[in-house]
């Protein structure tokens, strides 16, 4: 999976504990704290996966909401716009499901530091 330098230090921020919540404005005009899951690239643009929390800072119906993350030319702050095409939607849907077998495999997976190098002819 390849990320864009965008992408990529916005992850590192998440990562680090640096960026962890955006506030979202609902068109209803409530507020919604989310936690930052990931920053996406596919296609060469940058997708933001959100975990939208309660009151109480918990998520209980484990939805995520996928948005375009984009940066205006007259701001260096990122802006949320919604992904409008279908096709566009599921991409970004395979996107984050390929990222989250790629997390469970690295959770399930734990290599033992020394292990011989690739190629090596220890056994």
């Amino acid at each position: 999976m390849e990320f864009s330098k965008i992408a990529t230090e916005m992850n590192t921020k998440i990562q680090n504990g640096e960026q962890t919540t955006v506030d979202v404005e609902l068109n209803s005009g409530e507020t919604v704290t989310c936690a930052i899951i990931i920053v996406l690239t596919v296609d060469e643009k940058d997708y933001i996966v959100l975990l939208p929390l309660d009151e109480n800072g918990q998520n209980t119906d484990g939805n995520v909401w996928f948005y375009e993350l984009y940066f205006p030319e007259d701001s260096d702050e990122p802006e949320l716009g919604y992904i409008e095409e279908d096709d566009i939607y599921t991409a970004v849907t395979e996107a984050f499901n390929l990222y989250l077998d790629d997390a469970e495999y690295d959770e399930l997976i734990e290599l033992p530091d020394d292990l011989p190098d690739e190629g090596s002819e220890d056994v």
